[in-house]
C-alpha cells in the first residue's frame, strides 16, 4: 500500500529523523491530550524538539498549534515542517542538537 497524505508525509519525517539522528527517539504524540500538541516528540541524549508536520506549506493550521510550536522553541527547538521547508528545518535541527552536544546553548 502506497503511504498518501499527511500520514505518508509523517512517516518519511520519522524515518528520516532516525536515520539522521540515531541517538533520539521519536514519538508521536497524541493530538486528542492537548489540542494543537505538535505531532512529534524527539528526545534526544541532551535536549529535545518537536515538530509539527504538514503536507504543505499552505496546509490549515489546527487551534494552538502556532502557540504549541512558539512556547517548545523557546524552551528548546520547534517548528512546524512541510516538504517545501524540510531541508531548511532538518539544517536547523542538526544545529541545535550539536550545539547542545558541544555544552553550548542555543
Amino acid at each position: 500500500m502506497r503511504e498518501t497524505g499527511r500520514n505518508g508525509y509523517m512517516g518519511k519525517v520519522k524515518k528520516k529523523i532516525r536515520k539522521e539522528f540515531p541517538q533520539c527517539e521519536v514519538r508521536r504524540l497524541d493530538p486528542n491530550e492537548y489540542q494543537g500538541s505538535p505531532d512529534l516528540l524527539i528526545m534526544c541524549p541532551v535536549t529535545w524538539a518537536t515538530l509539527e508536520v504538514k503536507n504543505s506549506e499552505k496546509a490549515k493550521k489546527q487551534p494552538n498549534q502556532e502557540n504549541y510550536v512558539n512556547k517548545h522553541d523557546d524552551m528548546s527547538f520547534s517548528s512546524f515542517i512541510f516538504p517545501q521547508n524540510e531541508k531548511e528545518v532538518f539544517n536547523s535541527l542538526h544545529r541545535h542538537i550539536e550545539s547542545f552536544s558541544k555544552g553550548e546553548r542555543k
